[in-house]
């Protein structure tokens, strides 16, 4: 690293550096090339969310070539089998917001996975069938009505897996689930114990707040989708989140004993974030 964090907090030899800073000047200037092993953040979306020190209703073309440079940070300090993973949505009226950023990702990084995040979900019996552990319509997650009659309620946001080459390797059974059905273990030359790949459609709702002090942040992710992230890509030293937000990253690193080095503008953000780690 070179320069001065704003903030360090240390755990079990590894640690937290927090810089109250620019992401695209801090990932120049403050972390080395190629030494970070995993990046997991979730960008301003453009969509007028109401943050405290950022604008967010750029003109599209703006925004897209400030993701564009916050890109090509990001690629020159991700090792070259490093993994980026880019959480990203929609809004109802706006569909190709998350393509949008995605395409002008394209020029830097390989498109390796598409995961699908799902906040919320419904199954009926009858689709379900005959399946052991299910014995009723099963609706669960975070849902919020809207009010449109031209548009479905928006229950997934992407997380877009890049990489440099394509070809990173990844710990599919560190995230993995046990097998529904046990007669597949040993079926197949792969299925050696009970345990598969998850698939790219993670349900992960976020957990019940009562009020706005208990998430004083107005578009952050549940730490299990950063941690799982982490443990997917495997082998982490360091883990980055150019948009530190209140933090949720850094608590992931920290539960799986990795450093971790992020960039926030906002001080209330950043002061909360630290709190969280400490």
């Amino acid at each position: 690293m070179r320069g001065g964090p704003y903030r360090v907090v240390r755990y079990g030899g590894k640690s937290a550096e927090f810089y109250l800073k620019d992401c695209v000047a801090g990932l120049n200037e403050d972390v080395e090339e190629k030494s970070v092993d995993v990046v997991v953040t979730s960008p301003p979306y453009n969509i007028g969310i109401g943050y405290n020190s950022y604008h967010d209703e750029l003109p599209r073309e703006k925004y897209l070539e400030w993701m564009g440079q916050v890109g090509i940070a990001v690629r020159r300090a991700l090792a070259d089998d490093g993994s980026f993973f880019l959480n990203i949505g929609n809004r109802p009226k706006d569909q190709w917001i998350a393509w949008d950023v995605a395409s002008a990702l394209r020029k830097h990084f390989v498109l390796q996975n598409v995961v699908h995040w799902v906040k919320s979900i419904a199954i009926s019996k009858a689709d379900v069938g005959n399946y052991p552990g299910i014995s009723g319509d099963i609706a669960v997650g975070h849902y919020k009505p809207i009010s449109s009659e031209r548009f479905l309620n928006d229950c997934h946001e992407y997380v877009f897996h890049f990489t440099k080459a394509g070809d990173a390797k990844m710990d599919k059974l560190a995230v993995g689930i046990p097998y529904q059905d046990k007669s597949n273990i040993g079926r197949w030359k792969k299925a050696r114990q009970d345990r598969r790949d998850r698939g790219n459609t993670w349900f992960m709702p976020y957990e019940t707040i009562q009020s706005k002090k208990d998430r004083p942040h107005p578009a952050t992710f549940p730490v299990k989708l950063p941690e799982m992230c982490i443990k997917l890509h495997g082998h982490a030293r360091l883990v980055c989140d150019p948009f530190t937000g209140i933090g949720s990253t850094a608590v992931a690193a920290k539960k799986l004993g990795v450093s971790f080095v992020g960039f926030e503008i906002d001080k209330e953000y950043l002061e909360t974030a630290i709190a969280r780690v400490s």
